[in-house]
């Protein structure tokens, strides 16, 4: 008698909404590429029901969890441990639920923007002037790696001010220690302009305006929007109408997904092929 195959390990991204995630895809591509056998799903949440919905799929056997809008900033109240990455975010994107019933929060966010502006875009960060635009989850994952990627200045501009200055805050030791500059501002007092703009903002997501004026562009700087799709269109639109280099988060998705998947498997898959087979399908 021939025993059955083991079923494979299972791991899903969780928000609100979820059904756009290309994760899915794409932790199926790196599991092709690497021969691991795991099953990756999307599960809404509801908005209130994070917490609940964690339980219920570590429970149901789950070995890992993304976590996307608007959880970032609970998941970390739900780990036994977490890492440096994300007590300096107050954030996490990643989570790992573990044989003796412990639960450890990581953030691959800002390992992903970092790898995606520096070797898929070929844009250095060392010593540039950056504008961060948001002060959420999305912007707290990233800002400690743009200040170990060498950032000379950053500027973290938000709607509400006192959101930005908490931020720069919490990272003020790390900018000292980095001997990077670190500025919050309300957008409307933007006077600067930037080497490398990054929209961490949900504008993008609700079809919003801009969130900042377009004298921030400097000639061909690089402007990011952490969203990918339709959704980032506007802003990139923007950027390209303003003399900019547009950029969407695509690359940044797949190379969290590959600092996650690496967590979880202890391999490490090919992002840059499966970024480059994600474009072309595009």
């Amino acid at each position: 008698m021939t025993s059955s195959p083991l079923a494979p390990d299972l791991y899903c991204v969780m928000g609100n909404p979820v059904a756009h995630s290309r994760s899915p895809a794409i932790h199926a591509r790196f599991a092709q590429l690497t021969g691991e056998h795991i099953a990756y799903e999307r599960r809404m949440v509801p908005m209130d029901g994070f917490a609940q919905g964690v339980r219920d799929f570590a429970a149901q056997g789950g070995r890992g969890c993304n976590v996307t809008v608007p959880f970032k900033t609970e998941a970390p109240g739900l780990a036994t441990e977490c890492s440096e990455r994300v007590q300096l975010a107050g954030a996490a994107n990643t989570l790992t639920f573990r044989a003796d019933g412990s639960i450890y929060a990581d953030n691959t966010d800002g390992l992903g923007l970092v790898a995606d502006i520096t070797r898929n875009a070929g844009v250095s960060l060392a010593g540039r002037d950056v504008l961060l635009v948001g002060a959420g989850g999305a912007a707290a994952g990233v800002l400690g790696p743009l200040l170990l990627a060498g950032a000379r200045h950053v500027t973290v501009a938000n709607r509400t001010l006192a959101k930005a200055q908490a931020l720069v805050h919490s990272h003020s030791a790390l900018a000292s220690l980095q001997k990077s500059e670190l500025l919050a501002l309300a957008p409307q007092a933007l006077d600067a302009n930037f080497d490398v703009i990054i929209n961490a903002t949900a504008s993008s997501l609700a079809g919003a305006e801009v969130p900042v004026p377009a004298h921030v562009l400097r000639p061909g700087c690089l402007a990011y929007d952490m969203m990918y799709g339709p959704a980032a269109q506007g802003f990139l639109d923007w950027a390209r109408r303003h003399g900019a280099i547009p950029r969407d988060g695509l690359g940044m998705l797949v190379e969290q997904a590959a600092e996650a998947f690496l967590l979880w498997r202890g391999v490490r898959p090919p992002s840059a092929q499966v970024l480059q087979e994600m474009q072309q399908a595009i």
